[in-house]
């Protein structure tokens, strides 16, 4: 048996989250100030009690989300047998199984998401949920239109985000319907997170991984480029930089994960979405989600 711990990614932010680790818990309470001081400004204050304007920008909500998962993790003293992140959780995913510390996670996540605000300034896009179609109908359609749009986020059987140009995204929601999709529908992000897109994003970022010091981790992490599970620090970071611009293949990393043993799965971090995602590939997965204590 199998407990692997997964972790959400921007998106799943909701005001108030961690207030209660923050109030009942003297080590998470040291480790949100820690985070205050290496961000250089009170997080924690839009965190507990900002609008949800304020922890929507893309330079709060990620270590914001971060932070909440890894201390979530910690005030739990999980011990996995296997880690996974949506996106921006492979980063929470790294630091709860060792291969990153704390304070290094922290700070790749805060260049990542000032890295990823700065491309979606320079380079306006967007990105849509396609439902009721398969992964392959959706990637045709993609192929076929004229611009930057490609498959972003393979999310469960049925489910899958595209992301690109603005116009190249609205024109692939048209085909989508045409073939049938249940829907297509534009999601409110600030721009084409894991496509092209992002190339200056990844660039500014590789050095800052490259220079990280990475461990080895205490159990495998299943990443999003490939859906595999790794150990190596140099395959590590060399998947995460190239996951800026790839998609993220969840579906594949569940049934990777289950076809390995996994059994139980438990996402950390605010709100369930991995916990549905996760029952939408395997109905009968023991899934639990935990976001306060």
């Amino acid at each position: 048996m199998k407990h692997a711990y997964v972790f959400p990614g921007q998106g799943a932010q909701a005001v108030g989250m961690g207030k209660d680790l923050y109030d009942n818990v003297p080590e998470a309470k040291a480790l949100f100030e820690q985070a205050n001081e290496i961000l250089g400004f009170r997080i924690t204050d839009i965190m507990f009690a900002g609008t949800d304007e304020e922890l929507k920008q893309t330079r709060v909500t990620q270590p914001a989300v971060f932070l909440h998962s890894v201390i979530m993790a910690k005030a739990l003293g999980v011990k996995p047998d296997a880690v996974a992140g949506h996106s921006l959780g492979e980063f929470s995913a790294l630091v709860v199984s060792g291969a990153l510390s704390f304070e290094d996670g922290l700070k790749l996540v805060s260049k990542r998401a000032m890295a990823m605000q700065a491309a979606c300034e320079q380079q306006p896009g967007t990105m849509a949920a396609v439902l009721g179609l398969k992964d392959s109908q959706v990637e045709e359609i993609c192929a076929s239109i004229d611009g930057v749009v490609v498959a972003a986020n393979y999310n469960c059987p049925g489910q899958l985000v595209i992301s690109g140009a603005v116009e190249a995204v609205e024109a692939a929601c048209v085909k989508a319907k045409e073939a049938g999709a249940r829907r297509a529908l534009r999601l409110p992000v600030g721009g084409a997170f894991h496509s092209p897109l992002m190339e200056p994003a990844k660039q500014e970022l590789e050095k800052a991984i490259e220079e990280a010091p990475f461990q080895t981790p205490t159990c495998p992490i299943y990443q999003n480029v490939d859906a595999k599970p790794y150990t190596d620090p140099a395959a590590i970071k060399a998947n995460l930089i190239a996951q800026l611009t790839a998609p993220v293949r969840w579906t594949y990393i569940v049934e990777q994960m289950l076809g390995d043993g996994v059994t139980e799965f438990t996402e950390l971090g605010p709100g369930a979405v991995l916990q549905g995602l996760i029952r939408k590939v395997d109905a009968q997965a023991t899934v639990e989600s935990k976001s306060t204590l």
